[in-house]
Parts: structure tokens; sequence; C-alpha cells
């Protein structure tokens, strides 16, 4: 086997174990995220019985905030405004679930080299780094459980290797005793809550009147959604658009809706901790590109943003 094509194999073969750990195993921990001089902390649960999976997890930080997800549905309780948001999604998006990619093509775009091993949370560590092959993505530093390949440490890293951002483990409890069923009660216990079910269109952005005129090279369009219209993000028949490209591990969402000059300042950028986000007018349009990744990057994105002729 040549030497690309084992790293490669290395690579897909370790994001596998985490894929699979990430859903099979049942666990009770609390992780904290360290952002832009900010940090946030919260308590999961998580229960894996057959093919079901279902997490619940707690803010412990900040306002108040249960979020539930059974296999593709999530269901948010925000208790200081007595709403429920239930909606579609495959993943809550949040650690440890960040790295549950297996696309081969991941190789293409990062290198690995270990980094020796370590204990986080009581438990034994492994160390991977994901070093990027260029400057349009950032790199990871990730601590993997010994026995059973359960990210319980990330570091995102900057072009130079200084880390934007950590999400570890304080606590962490495999095989805990999770009851199914005592979630699922929680989740549907609704009483004295307004009810918001959100639907998220599917679409393509070719059919939304959109094209990306210089593909940003490794990433590749993963999925396209309108979003419900109200009366801070767009009007009924102009639905604010999602465009969703990956890499593998980072992503970036391109969201547009309809130019409005009282609610659309000037175009900015920002940066917070990974994640970077920046605005730009094209046409009678505002697009707004947000991602893990650097911001010529994004640059990237919103440049290639054109209208349908």
């Amino acid at each position: 086997m040549l030497p690309a094509e084992a790293e490669s194999k290395h690579i897909n073969d370790w994001l596998k174990r985490i894929h699979e750990a990430s859903r099979k195993l049942s666990y009770v921990g609390t992780f904290v995220v360290q952002s832009g001089g900010a940090m946030s902390s919260a308590k999961i649960w998580r229960v894996c019985e057959g093919g079901q999976q279902l997490e619940r997890v707690e803010t412990l930080t900040g306002a108040p905030r249960s979020i539930f997800r059974h296999n593709d549905q999530v269901v948010t309780f925000l208790p200081d405004h007595k709403v429920v948001r239930s909606e579609k999604r495959e993943s809550l998006g949040i650690f440890p679930e960040l790295l549950q990619s297996t696309d081969s093509r991941i190789a293409d775009f990062y290198k690995v080299r270990h980094d020796g091993a370590e204990r986080v949370a009581g438990v034994e560590a492994d160390i991977i780094v994901l070093v990027p092959k260029d400057k349009l993505r950032f790199g990871y530093r990730v601590w993997t459980e010994q026995k059973k390949g359960l990210v319980v440490k990330l570091q995102t890293l900057d072009t130079d290797g200084k880390v934007l951002e950590q999400a570890a483990f304080s606590e962490l409890k495999l095989d805990a005793p999770v009851k199914m069923d005592k979630l699922v009660q929680m989740m549907t216990k609704v009483d004295g809550y307004r009810v918001e079910k959100p639907v998220l269109v599917k679409t393509t952005a070719s059919a939304e009147g959109w094209v990306m005129r210089a593909p940003v090279a490794g990433f590749k369009s993963m999925s396209c959604y309108k979003r419900p219209a109200n009366a801070t993000n767009g009007v009924i028949g102009e639905e604010p658009l999602q465009w969703i490209f990956s890499d593998g591990l980072a992503s970036v969402s391109v969201f547009v809706e309809r130019f409005d000059r009282q609610r659309h300042d000037k175009e900015s950028s920002l940066s917070l901790g990974a994640t970077q986000t920046m605005t730009k007018q094209i046409e009678g349009y505002w697009v707004t590109v947000m991602g893990e990744v650097p911001m010529t990057t994004l640059r990237l994105f919103a440049d290639g943003m054109q209208r349908k002729k």
C-alpha cells in the first residue's frame, strides 16, 4: 500500500471508530466549552438501545435550556419563555458529536499524527492531531477514549496551531444506566408550554436561483433548505435559504434572504472562537456566511455566490 493510501485508510478507520462510538455508547457526563474568552457548560445523558438513540442536554450556564434528540427528532425546551421547539435534525451539532464524518475525502485535506496519550475526565485517551494541508481550513487536536473511541476532548486550531476553541468532558461515566423510557417521558411532557414546529423545506440552490461560481477546494454541497419566514427574517414567498457545505470535517453555511435596509446594516465580519461570520449584499439579497473555517475561506464562498442569469 502506498504511503498516501495508508494514511487515508488510517484516518478513515479512526473516524469510523469515533462514529461507531458516538452511535452505540451510553453515558452521562458534564462538558465544558471554552470559546472566544467565554466558558459554558452542560450536562449530557445519552442512551443507545438497539437502533434507537436518545440524548438529553441541560445547560448549566446562561439561560436555562433543555435539548432532547430522539434519532432525528430534536425538541428544545426554553423555560424562561415557556416555549418548546420541535424539529427534524440529524445531529445536535454539539460536542462530542462534532467529528462523526466517515467521508473518505478527509485524507485529501488533512494529515494525521499521533501526539501521545493523556487522562481526561478520569479515562485514558489517545491524542490525534489533524493538520490541514492548506490554509482553507482549521486543524484539530482530538482526545479519544482508548477502549471504545469516544471523543472526550476536542481543540480547534488556527492556521498557526493556536487553540481557538476547546470542548472537553470534566466528568464522564461510560455505560451509565440511563433509561430511555424516562427520557422519552421528559421529552414529551409539554404541559404549560407553547409548542412551535418550524418546518425546513428541502430544496436546491439552483432551484432558488443561486449558483456557486467558483467551488471552494474540498468543500461540497451537502444540503439546502428554505426556512419558515416570520416578521424578523423575511416575507412569505421569499423564505430565507440555508445552503450547507462540508469538507468532511469542517462545515460552512450560506444564508440568503431579501435585503432589508432597516434590518441589514453595513457588510461586516466577526470572529468568536473558531466560528467566523461575514455578511455581504449581493444584488437585492443579504448573504451571511458562517462556519468554523478561516475568514479567507468564508470570503471565497461569499464571492462565489451568484444569481442565475
